[in-house]
């Protein structure tokens, strides 16, 4: 049977802030968000335009502890990986949305990529692989 990871979680301060930066700025898609009144959280769930398997969860951090990795869930190594077909397009669409690039556009072996964060600080590579010759 193959395999995939089909959510990663991603421990938000607040979900409604979160939504506005992952829709609103980088352009994801809601897959769900349903209220869990037993547990008064929502189980919120998104994904990247086009994708079909990757999608992110995002958890609200419920204590103190889960707080204290909102926005620094690797301990400042680069987090996720959002890889793009045209690299230059969403490059240019985040920065003009205020999205910070901390390492700009550079042409690696692998493609080109850049570095940037999200609303809590997590860092994230923008790339586009280079196609196989």
């Amino acid at each position: 049977m193959p395999q995939s990871i089909g959510q990663v979680a991603v421990v938000v301060r607040d979900y409604d802030e979160a939504l506005s930066f992952y829709i609103g700025i980088l352009g994801f898609t809601l897959v769900e968000d349903t209220y869990v009144p037993e547990q008064d959280k929502r189980w919120v769930v998104i994904s990247p335009p086009g994708a079909t398997e990757s999608r992110l969860l995002l958890a609200r951090a419920a204590n103190g502890e889960q707080a204290t990795r909102v926005g620094n869930q690797t301990g400042g190594r680069v987090f996720l990986f959002l890889f793009t077909d045209d690299f230059w397009r969403d490059f240019r669409s985040y920065k003009a949305k205020g999205v910070t690039f901390i390492r700009e556009p550079k042409e690696e072996p692998y493609g080109t990529v850049a570095v940037f964060q999200d609303l809590y600080g997590n860092l994230w590579d923008l790339l586009q692989p280079r196609k196989p010759v």
